[in-house]
This record gives C-alpha cells, sequence and structure tokens, in this order.
C-alpha cells in the first residue's frame, strides 16, 4: 500500500517549480472562505462519493486541509486516487497562511 509522505509548507511551495497541483480537501464553504490560488477543488465528501480526481501524472500533487489533519487521516485513501508523485502538505492551509504565502477569499 501506498503512503502520501507529509511535507511542510515550504516544501510545498518550492514544488510550484515543477508545476505541482494543489488540491484541497476541505468542503466547498471552508474554500470560498479562504484557499489557495489555483488549487483544484476535491472535498472528502465528494471523493467518499465516489467522484474522481482528474490530474495529470506527470505532475506532482499537494493534498492540502485546514490544518492537515484530514489529509493526513485519509492518506491512504487519498493514495489511491490519484497516480505519480502525491503528497500531504502538514499544517495545512494556515501553516500555509503562517508562512507568509498568498491566499484568496471569495
Amino acid at each position: 500500500m501506498r503512503i502520501l509522505k507529509d511535507i511542510d509548507v515550504n516544501e510545498a511551495h518550492a514544488l510550484l517549480d515543477r508545476n505541482a497541483i494543489f488540491i484541497d480537501v476541505r468542503e466547498p464553504l471552508e474554500q470560498a472562505a479562504e484557499r489557495i490560488p489555483g488549487a483544484m477543488s476535491a472535498p472528502l465528501s465528494a471523493l467518499a462519493r465516489g467522484e474522481a480526481i482528474d490530474a495529470p501524472t506527470d505532475r506532482p500533487k499537494v493534498f492540502l486541509c485546514a490544518s492537515g489533519n484530514r489529509t493526513r487521516n485519509n492518506a491512504a485513501a487519498l493514495a489511491t486516487l490519484v497516480d505519480g508523485e502525491a503528497y500531504c502538505m502538514a499544517g495545512g492551509i494556515l501553516a500555509w497562511r503562517q508562512a507568509g504565502y498568498p491566499t484568496e477569499r471569495g
């Protein structure tokens, strides 16, 4: 079984140079309140209903949530939904914002 490795926000930000795809597993209302610009929406509730994640295999994928707990708790299931290089971002969007990286609202 494949396990997604935890990476910190600085490692996640560095993956943007490799055209990483950020995949936000929070629910739509949470994403509307604050999100990382360009992040793909893939709420855990939708994934539980069998919705797929359509992400290219040749780009790194970084799963994120609010604090990192949901991605870590669901890492094994998330790993089965994507091919190629994939990670969980420790600390989630809270740590991303605290590190000074951009977020957007609305």
